[in-house]
């Protein structure tokens, strides 16, 4: 359903931002100025916020659904954030996920940095890894230049 509603808004997107090809209309309801416009977009503006005045049940609910909307936006947010440091962390099991829900509710825990968890890393993990050695590309032959 909501893939419908998708299509049509861009679809009328599309329909409003193509150039128009039929002919010219020279009717005066069919001339837009400017002024008049600006006018009219104005007056839509001021009429809209009078809405709350004149329907407050309305926007009440209204402000209940955008504060809901916004809780369940947040939550999906956290829960992607979530997902996304966990796999680039290296967690990939799901009580490694649920773990980690649980910490980032929690104080954040401090932990001093001993002298004999510096340095761990053994040799053969600092060297680097192998490549494949580069082809240099094909020498061209020296051309000789006569002396005049």
């Amino acid at each position: 359903m909501f893939f419908l509603l998708r299509m049509a808004f861009w679809l009328g997107v599309v329909c409003l931002l193509l150039p128009s090809t039929g002919t010219k209309s020279t009717s005066p309801n069919a001339q837009v100025d400017a002024v008049q416009a600006v006018t009219l977009a104005s007056a839509a503006v001021s009429d809209a916020r009078g809405f709350c005045d004149r329907q407050p049940a309305a926007c009440e609910v209204g402000g209940k659904v955008a504060a809901a909307l916004g809780r369940r936006a947040e939550a999906g947010a956290r829960t992607l954030y979530e997902f996304v440091t966990g796999s680039i962390g290296g967690r990939s099991t799901a009580g490694d996920h649920r773990l980690a829900r649980a910490d980032s509710r929690a104080a954040p825990k401090v932990m001093p940095v001993s002298a004999q968890g510096a340095g761990t890393l053994t040799t053969s993990d600092l060297k680097a890894p192998w490549h494949a050695p580069v082809p240099m590309p094909p020498q061209r032959p020296r051309r000789i230049r006569p002396s005049v």
